[in-house]
């Protein structure tokens, strides 16, 4: 018999930890391949983890409200010896014998002789490598092992380019004692909160704890700048009350003003790419697709941010489909990891609540996010060949946050100004 290590999968970009929210499987239970062990949510979605194998629970390792890690293990499955996966790794139960550990000592001699040949390094489940750390590692032979030790300042901890300079330049230096006393910087504290007898105290709940989390770790990782930008909607207005009914009809679908909205965006994309990017560490990773997130209301109140892959691949009805999905599922608590992985952009509707321009945060490690002011009737100039006059017009504001560290003003207030530009040289004639 061998034993199986259930292990916490990667649930996408950004995502370290979920919490366990209910086993369905106690010690003792026979599990079959696929067959949902424990639940578990993170910020992001709440998803069941399946069991890799045919065998029997026999040990748990976390309590219900317990945090895990990505890559820890969660549970140990007993399985029969022809069922164990080729690519998992198991626990022995019995002691190593003699000849075990003369094929270890054979094994270390065989590496002592080929110690001078670089080896391989790779990402772990703990740990993110890219391409140009690789190479780094292998040229200066440094092996897995090792790399594993340096300190990454990156986004999630990830070793940069930076970190892996400093780190072969200072390699095999001795390091020297300081006889100067440390002195600890001054850790800042929360004021003190009163509370009366009337008050209510009320928890925080597991998501709103993350999110928090999250929101006080993007603003202190990105320089958050605003554009702003007023735009005439009065052609989409009218020609989606023109064509609603009919594209219910024959769509089966309801035609928000948000796949319109979203359908600018990607455009706006396509034309400046450079906002299409992510930062890690001192390095840009310029996106090829474009994800477009979307933040939805959860029915607790929180929200959360599924994402349309390759939206500007899209036409109008494909990306109505689309937005009303995730919108429907995220409502019913039905959106699945893959739904939230992968976004390079967002886009928040905070017109939803009524309020007609917002400065959103952004969402890590992405380095834009949109949000769409409510549309308001409003008196406005109209230029004519005529003269101007004053007419009433449908308009609202598209508040633009991004990083300054990467984004400068120029690019940020042309991408606005660019969605706004496709929004209102909308066609009233549009068929679609």
């Amino acid at each position: 018999m061998a034993k199986f290590e259930l292990k916490l999968p990667k649930m996408g970009e950004s995502v370290a930890e979920a919490t366990v929210t209910n086993w369905l499987k106690n010690i003792g239970d026979t599990i079959e391949a696929d067959e949902a062990v424990l639940e578990i949510a993170t910020d992001k979605v709440d998803s069941e983890v399946p069991s890799e194998v045919d065998g029997v629970l026999v040990e748990i390792l976390f309590n219900t409200d317990d945090v895990v890690q990505v890559g820890q293990t969660m549970a140990i499955i007993e399985i029969k010896d022809d069922a164990a996966p080729a690519s998992t790794a198991t626990i022995p139960e019995t002691t190593p014998s003699i000849n075990d550990v003369a094929a270890v000592a054979a094994t270390v001699t065989a590496a002592k002789d080929t110690i001078a040949t670089p080896v391989a390094v790779a990402s772990s489940e703990d740990r993110f490598y890219s391409p140009l750390v690789k190479k780094m590692a292998q040229k200066e032979n440094i092996p897995q092992a090792e790399l594993d030790t340096v300190q990454g300042t990156g986004k999630d901890g990830r070793v940069t380019k930076n970190n892996m300079l400093v780190y072969i330049k200072n390699r095999g230096a001795v390091p020297t004692t300081s006889t100067t006393p440390k002195v600890a910087a001054p850790v800042a504290k929360a004021a003190p909160v009163s509370v009366n007898g009337g008050d209510e105290i009320i928890e925080m709940t597991r998501m709103g704890k993350i999110i928090a989390h999250h929101m006080v770790a993007s603003v202190q990782t990105s320089a958050h700048v605003q554009s702003f930008i007023e735009a005439d909607v009065t052609n989409i207005w009218n020609w989606r009350k023109k064509v609603k009914a009919a594209f219910m009809s024959r769509e089966g679908e309801n035609l928000t003003f948000t796949p319109i909205f979203m359908e600018a965006v990607a455009k706006a994309l396509k034309d400046y790419p450079m906002m299409n990017i992510a930062l890690d560490g001192d390095t840009i990773i310029k996106r090829k697709n474009i994800n477009l997130g979307m933040a939805a209301a959860l029915p607790g109140g929180n929200l959360i941010v599924p994402v349309i892959k390759n939206a500007d691949q899209l036409n109008l009805v494909g990306m109505t489909k689309a937005v009303n999905d995730l919108a429907a599922r995220a409502r019913d608590n039905k959106l699945k990891p893959d739904d939230i992985q992968g976004g390079t952009y967002t886009v928040t509707n905070v017109g939803t609540f009524g309020s007609i321009m917002g400065t959103p945060i952004i969402n890590q490690p992405q380095v834009g996010i949109l949000a769409l002011g409510a549309i308001r009737k409003v008196p406005a100039v109209i230029e004519t060949p005529e003269g101007d006059f004053i007419g009433i017009r449908y308009k609202m504001f598209l508040s633009h946050s991004y990083d300054h560290r990467v984004v400068n003003g120029a690019l940020g207030g042309q991408f606005v100004k660019a969605v706004a530009d496709y929004l209102e040289a909308w066609d009233i004639n549009k068929e679609i």
